[in-house]
């Protein structure tokens, strides 16, 4: 028997099918969510949740007919909101997490994330879901048969599953307005700040199945747990000893994570449920490997000018990148280019540019080294959050799978040996063993991760 796994990330959407033995990748599918949007809404981000949704049927069919599939699990990209109507069918497109409107001018002077987040007690930054359904509740944007806020993939499961969208903790906490110790809103907030609460879906805490299979593309009854959200299901996923291992994830945004008891928020990172009653600290870039892709259309933009070809850009950056280690006078690159949560407004630099350095290697090897002191930075300012000495960095993400180089960057940053997860797409791996879990083959996540991870990690 095999554990579907499925994740519904911002630019690609994969499935794929974990045996129950050992966890032995069976088969999986990744293809572009080819769903963005152009709208009328400045500063917005929409993509088309049909479209989204065809997408998942599509790269579910290419692996499976449902017929050996135990559970699925579903995850998928936080923050972001669609409104459903009284039938559960979208009422809206996506407002994804990369949604700027947060940062428009509200009142005195002050922005609608930071007038949330001043008057709420929450911290309210522009992406969050409750932060996007202020501004559209306030320029009357809600669409009139709107009767419920859901994320992309709870909306998934509850077509699976024929059923109303419930969300897990991992996901309600990144809508925002969130009571971490009672694992439910604050509904005293959300009333003050204008929004119903009756607005929101129920939230559970636990591995839970919310339902099983009831829809044109799979067989009838297969057991489908809750959605969490994509960070949370990549820990699950790359993680085997939590209490010995912090994971840094480099894929269009970048985060490290790691396992605490704080529910203190800091200005560069904030607590997440994980699952029942554990939490993980997370400090979150807005660009990561978003940097490499900005540079690698900069010099798509140069050969456009100069004449030549784009094909195979990467490879050649990666090569050149192997030059780090005889570099002289390296460039100082700031890769906050889409600002940070706290400070929007920030921007990246270039600093040390001399004569002889402003090199297409040397802005190679600075985007790389810039990308992980940012992560580095930001650990540094949350170390009162982590209660255990790392003796290992978990590295996720293609961006670190795909360069030596950068898993080398990382390692003499944080002076520890970075090692790669058993499996590559980590998120819908830590779906399928959250599905695992609540479908009861596994008393709890821990025992689902030492049998479906074999062996990985052990310290």
């Amino acid at each position: 028997m095999s554990i579907l796994g499925i994740d519904i990330g911002t630019t690609t959407i994969t499935a794929l099918l974990l045996s129950e033995n050992r966890g032995r990748l069976i088969d999986k599918v990744t293809l572009k969510n080819d769903s963005f949007i152009s709208g009328d809404l400045h500063f917005a981000r929409l993509q088309d949740p049909e479209v989204i949704l065809d997408t998942v049927i599509e790269a579910v069919t290419k692996i499976t007919d449902g017929s050996d599939v135990s559970a699925i699990g579903v995850t998928g990209q936080m923050h972001g909101i669609l409104y459903l109507d009284e039938n559960n069918a979208p009422a809206s497109p996506l407002f994804t997490w990369q949604d700027l409107r947060g940062n428009e001018k509200f009142e005195g002077g002050m922005t609608y994330a930071e007038y949330l987040t001043e008057n709420s007690g929450h911290k309210a930054a522009t992406g969050y879901g409750l932060t996007t359904h202020f501004y559209n509740l306030k320029n009357r944007l809600v669409p009139k048969r709107a009767r419920k806020i859901s994320t992309i993939h709870d909306y998934i499961v509850s077509h699976l599953t024929d059923s109303v969208p419930v969300t897990h903790s991992s996901d309600a906490a990144s809508l925002g307005f969130y009571d971490l110790r009672h694992h439910q809103f604050d509904n005293v907030a959300l009333l003050e700040a204008g929004i119903d609460p009756e607005f929101l879906p129920k939230v559970v805490k636990n591995t839970r199945i919310a339902g099983t299979t009831k829809c044109e593309f799979l067989p009838d009854g297969i057991p489908v747990a809750v959605a969490i959200g994509d960070n949370q299901a990549s820990f699950i996923g790359s993680m085997i000893n939590p209490d010995k291992s912090i994971l840094v994830n480099v894929g269009t945004g970048s985060q490290i994570s790691f396992i605490t008891t704080s529910l203190k928020a800091t200005e560069s990172g904030e607590t997440r449920p994980l699952t029942d009653d554990e939490y993980i600290f997370v400090c979150s870039s807005l660009c990561g490997g978003r940097s490499y892709q900005i540079l690698r259309n900069f010099f798509i933009s140069c050969m456009d000018f100069l004449g030549g070809t784009e094909d195979d850009i990467y490879k050649k950056m990666d090569e050149l990148s192997e030059e780090i280690y005889n570099l002289k006078n390296p460039l100082k690159i700031n890769c906050e280019f889409a600002g940070t949560r706290a400070h929007p407004e920030k921007r990246g630099s270039i600093e040390n540019i001399s004569t002889e350095n402003f090199t297409p290697t040397h802005l190679i090897c600075g985007f790389l080294t810039g990308v992980a002191d940012e992560l580095k930075m930001l650990y540094e300012e949350s170390k009162s959050h982590i209660a255990f000495n790392p003796r290992v960095l978990i590295g996720s993400g293609n961006g670190l799978r795909k360069s030596e180089v950068w898993r080398s960057i990382f390692e003499k940053e944080f002076d520890l040996d970075l090692v790669l997860p058993k499996h590559s797409e980590e998120a819908a791996v830590g779906a399928c063993i959250f599905a695992a879990t609540a479908n009861s083959k596994y008393r709890n996540i821990r025992e689902a991760q030492k049998a479906l991870l074999g062996g990985h990690n052990e310290l």
